[in-house]
């Protein structure tokens, strides 16, 4: 066929982003990734549009206009009833009409030509594309319909004549009057391509940012086996990667984060019945068990969100998919993204919760970061939705499309299946609102009408909880806030509050605690990992199993979880400073850990035992160490996160040090290579009466007012009966703190504090930025205050702020 000739096609190398009000905004990027970008290596399946010009012509034909302002010239959006009439009038008209033979004729030769590049078996993508939706203002999941793995002339043909029809879908009709977009001014062109086999492989979304905080130097990919519908509408519980693009862009190839999904069914087609026939079946164990993308995809599919993010010039929402065919990846969607991206950035908005939460009634993935309180309105089928009241919580098993009209009255929404990419999250997103979505059983733990409180402020778990539970809001415009000379940094361990946080004004990360990581997110002893077979308990054998499952072996599995963890949250800052503080469990609770009890002594006094660096290189815990090492090495070297600062903790004397130091270097970690600074913590008196020599093998100290407290006062912090006695404000303890930033500056090292004293006490923030100390390191809710309040006593002091947004 002559494309050139062609009155209602466009092959997708003959159009691009100026081409919207002709072939949609879905075909224009189908065509312009297509023609600009795949020299670049994104893989896009070649295709046509039928154009908006030819479903108008059709409609003229058949003198369908006229019919179609009967039905919807006086119609009520708000009347669900009499749109899902109207509507269904509307889709018979648009259907009736049928196809000139002109077009159907021009039809028919492209798809000859798709034959021809791709072999006479080729299968079909049908796929509509409005001329008012994915829009860089405006764009909502799923408004038209999209017909796939079609074969065939009278196939091909049918399904156009359908998503011609989809145009006045009940939920399209709606987005069109809350757009402020014409009927009868919008018009409806079709793609038509090379059909992804998905369905013998995976799909997925993928944004060139994180979803929930906004941040963008990340791509978010999700994927599950089969077709990608279940992923986009929350069918499953997709596996989810995190890949940092400014390391990524440098040259380092390693994935930054990964979560397993459960992907309990996958979307296939059904053999023998019509092509487009789908039906979710169950994965095997086997799949389920391990990620539906290898490492190296993950960075193929991180290359092509980049290029496509860099063409654009700003954040994208993509569809990928995995041919299991020719087993190549393939970008079959992207649009700008329209929620997070527009947030106003100089405005900080955090939500917390100001009560003791109440009971937990289930918890699934958050989305957003906001806190709504609402009762419950339970829907298990569409025919329900009339019953929805404006600030209820949408409670069911997954939303579609067709709920949107309910969904923009919610309060919140919680959901049975689905990860951060289905179509509940990028709804909530749109709407502002939080959802809970992947909890597996709230529609039989959710009761119609009981309160509930819907959190999303406390990281990647979203939690419901009984009640009404009291929140706040806290707005800061921090555009103009300038920094001050003191240095001012955050104490972090979570990794999943790491990119919210990150929006802070701040100087980095002075303490960011492994333990939280181990705690949390591998939740067993090193050793026990190491050696499964010396664990006595025989549930604990079992719990490392399923902890383990779809890795290598133990050894792995924490390596990859603890350099995920700490990487994510380097990343997060980057390339600001991370001062990540080696392991600093106390016997107790390494022996609390899965597996822990049998590679623990009893103490009776952990607090003073074996804890900190004694434990490095000592015989019982070096393997233990040598993974954290492990874990770090990969932070730096293959991440490319090289703004992480090592930090040893509970140092008591000088030779242990050089002990410690040595043996790092073996492992991979040498002090000054590769720019690596190692810092100590100073929180023992030892630290303090001989910082000269341990200064001689540090690039600094981070006090840890804690710990120094208890050693100079004598008191035990973790006794209650002598809490009387403990104050980090004591003449003693500040004296101690004193000598020690002395001893720093007079040596040219870095002097920082981590501990408590700054965040629950402001004359002790006024106490170090009197004795100038460089750095202090505050918990995230109070660095806004503590911050305004350095900036008050230098202003005092006569020393100079830096100016907002500077290093």
């Amino acid at each position: 066929m002559d494309v050139g000739s062609a009155r209602f096609i466009r092959f997708f190398e003959e159009i691009g982003n100026d081409d919207v009000p002709l072939v949609g905004g879905k075909n224009a990027s189908l065509g312009e990734m297509y023609t600009k970008l795949s020299d670049q290596g994104v893989r896009v399946p070649n295709g046509f549009a039928i154009t908006a010009e030819a479903y108008r012509y059709m409609l003229d034909a058949a003198g369908a206009f006229g019919q179609l302002h009967g039905v919807l010239d006086d119609l009520d959006i708000t009347d669900v009833a009499d749109l899902a009439r109207r509507g269904k009038q509307a889709r018979e008209i648009v259907y009736g009409a049928g196809i000139p033979d002109e077009v159907s004729k021009e039809i028919l030769g492209s798809y000859r030509t798709l034959q021809e590049q791709y072999g006479e078996e080729v299968s079909l993508a049908v796929r509509s594309s409005g001329t008012a939706e994915d829009l860089p203002t405006a764009s909502f999941a799923g408004q038209n319909e999209t017909y796939l793995n079609v074969r065939g002339e009278h196939s091909l043909l049918e399904a156009c004549r359908r998503c011609f029809a989809s145009l006045f879908l009940d939920r399209a009709i709606h987005y069109r009057v809350d757009q402020g977009f014409d009927h009868f001014k919008t018009g409806l062109s079709i793609g038509v391509m090379k059909m992804v086999r998905s369905d013998l492989a995976s799909s997925g979304v993928m944004f060139s940012l994180d979803t929930e905080s906004g941040f963008r130097d990340v791509v978010l990919i999700t994927g599950a086996y089969g077709l990608g519908e279940n992923v986009v509408q929350g069918a499953v519980d997709p596996d989810e990667y995190l890949v940092h693009k400014p390391t990524f862009e440098a040259g380092h190839r390693a994935v930054l984060r990964r979560l397993l999904g459960d992907k309990a069914v996958k979307m296939i087609f059904v053999e023998g019945e019509t092509k487009h026939t789908t039906r979710n079946v169950p994965t095997p164990k086997i799949d389920r068990e391990r990620f539906c993308l290898s490492d190296a995809e993950v960075l193929e599919l991180a290359g092509y969100a980049c290029a496509i993010e860099r063409h654009y010039d700003r954040p994208m929402d993509m569809e990928w998919a995995k041919d299991g065919l020719d087993g190549c990846l393939y970008l079959v969607q992207a649009r700008p993204e329209t929620s997070v991206s527009q947030r106003e950035v100089a405005v900080l908005e955090r939500y917390h919760l100001t009560e003791t939460s109440g009971d937990l009634l289930v918890e699934g993935r958050a989305v957003g970061e906001k806190i709504a309180v609402g009762a419950v309105r339970r829907i298990e089928s569409a025919t329900q939705l009339a019953s929805f009241n404006a600030g209820e919580v949408l409670v069911a098993d997954i939303t579609t499309p067709d709920w949107e009209p309910v969904m923009k009255m919610a309060s919140a929404i919680v959901t049975n299946r689905g990860g951060r990419t289905c179509h509940a999250a990028i709804v909530a997103r749109e709407l502002g609102i939080p959802a809970v979505v992947g909890t597996g059983d709230a529609t039989s733990c959710l009761q119609s009408a009981e309160v509930v409180t819907v959190s999303c402020a406390e990281g990647d778990t979203g939690h419901v909880y009984r009640g009404a539970v009291g929140f706040a809001v806290d707005r800061t415009d921090v555009h103009e806030l300038a920094r001050p000379a003191t240095r001012i940094m955050v104490n972090l361990g979570n990794p999943d509050l790491a990119f919210s946080t990150s929006f802070l004004p701040n100087d980095g990360v002075g303490l960011a605690r492994m333990e939280f990581i181990v705690n949390e997110s591998i939740k067993a002893h090193p050793l026990a990992l190491l050696h499964p077979e010396r664990v006595t308990d025989p549930e604990a054998r079992l719990e490392l199993t399923r902890l383990t499952r779809g890795y290598r072996d133990g050894e792995h599995f924490f390596v990859e979880r603890l350099s995920e963890g700490i990487g994510t949250i380097a990343a997060a800052f980057w390339p600001k400073p991370v001062v990540v503080r080696m392991s600093d469990f106390k016997t107790n609770e390494y022996a609390s850990l899965v597996g822990g009890a049998d590679f623990e002594p009893h103490e009776d006094n952990p607090m003073l035992g074996f804890r900190g660096a004694s434990r490095y290189a000592h015989p019982a815990y070096a393997e233990g160490f040598a993974l954290e090492c492990r874990a770090m090495s990969r932070v730096r070297e293959d991440m490319g996160l090289t703004n992480v600062v090592l930090m040893l903790p509970f140092v008591r004397r000088v030779d242990e040090a050089k002990r410690v130091l040595d043996l790092m270097a073996t492992l991979g970690l040498e002090r000054g290579k590769n720019g690596l600074q190692i810092y100590a913590m100073c929180e023992i008196p030892n630290n303090v009466i001989l910082i000269d020599q341990f200064a001689e093998l540090f690039d600094g100290f981070s006090i840890g007012s804690n710990d120094l407290t208890q050693l100079t006062l004598g008191v035990d912090r973790d006794s209650e009966i002598v809490a009387f006695d403990y104050d980090e404000r004591d003449e003693g303890v500040k004296e101690m703190i004193r000598l020690a930033v002395e001893g720093c500056r007079r040596n040219e090292i870095h002097s920082g504090l981590c501990g408590q004293a700054p965040s629950d006490y402001p004359e002790m923030a006024e106490y170090l930025v009197n004795i100038g100390i460089d750095s202090m390191s505050l918990n995230p809710d109070t660095v806004i205050a503590t911050t305004r309040d350095v900036l008050e006593i230098e202003r005092r002091l006569g020393r100079c702020s830096r100016p907002s947004g500077t290093e």
